[in-house]
């Protein structure tokens, strides 16, 4: 008998979900609908208050910028429309049971905990092991693709704060600004001290080590999306106005964190 349900299940990696879309759908979409039924069955015992994790992803090949609470959803992946799904979802059965569930549309959130195939963490950690020697270089997909990157630590204590809210409302939660994938690359880089120099265009540029003339970062097609979404930016303002919630971690900072976590499982070894 919780007095918290927090939903933060997921298959969570987009490009992923675009080669096993079914299992994502199960997990993602239908989990949600197990836990709100469990709920619904025992609302007459308990109040059980319901987090529902949805994504930014929802907004897809956004139809506005920056993207808030009244934007429309255009999922462009199999994982975004399962979260659109849970998102509705969750809506209806607050409307329809009375239950206290809320989504919270939080944007990209990372920290040294992030899987390894995300792109944050690919970065981070591959070009930590570049600067110790212990891999050659990184390759990625698309440079230019835009992200609101946050750290994780600030974005629970939103999720925490949603379901303390005496009314059950769906919040966006982000920084508010955006950074490329190639932004991300230099800032790693500058944190680690390695100068690098972009040569070439489109699919065929890369970024190479001024110090030894080697290539560094690499692109390959098979890591864009079937489907790319661009840009993602979020308004947070009415967690803000709320919550009196804001983040506390800037991009740089989250990053550094990244880096500094990566360079001490480097040096326990």
């Amino acid at each position: 008998m919780p007095d918290e349900i927090y939903n933060l299940a997921a298959q969570s990696h987009v490009h992923v979900s675009f080669e096993n879309p079914e299992y994502t759908s199960n997990v993602d979409a239908l989990g949600t609908v197990r836990i709100l039924e469990i709920i619904k069955e025992l609302r007459k015992k308990k109040k059980i208050k319901f987090y529902q994790a949805s994504s930014s992803e929802m907004y897809g090949k956004v139809l506005e910028t920056p993207q808030n609470e009244n934007t429309y959803f255009n999922p462009a992946s199999p994982y975004a429309v399962s979260k659109v799904f849970s998102f509705m979802m969750t809506k209806v059965y607050r409307e329809a049971y009375k239950i206290f569930a809320v989504n919270g549309i939080l944007f990209n959130h990372e920290s040294p905990r992030r899987g390894k195939t995300f792109v944050t963490k690919k970065v981070v950690r591959g070009l930590t092991r570049v600067k110790y020697g212990l891999q050659e270089k990184i390759i990625i997909g698309n440079l230019n693709s835009k992200r609101d990157w946050g750290h994780a630590k600030d974005y629970v204590l939103a999720q925490w704060l949603m379901l303390q809210n005496k009314i059950p409302k769906d919040y966006v939660i982000s920084t508010g600004q955006q950074f490329s994938v190639r932004h991300l690359i230099e800032t790693v880089c500058r944190i680690l001290n390695i100068k690098i120099k972009w040569v070439g265009k489109n699919i065929n540029e890369k970024a190479i080590n001024q110090k030894n003339k080697k290539v560094i970062v690499e692109i390959n097609k098979k890591y864009f999306r079937p489907n790319e979404v661009d840009t993602l930016l979020g308004d947070s303002t009415k967690a803000a106005r709320d919550l009196k919630w804001k983040p506390r971690y800037q991009f740089f900072d989250l990053v550094k964190d990244m880096v500094e976590s990566e360079i001490k499982e480097i040096k326990k070894r």
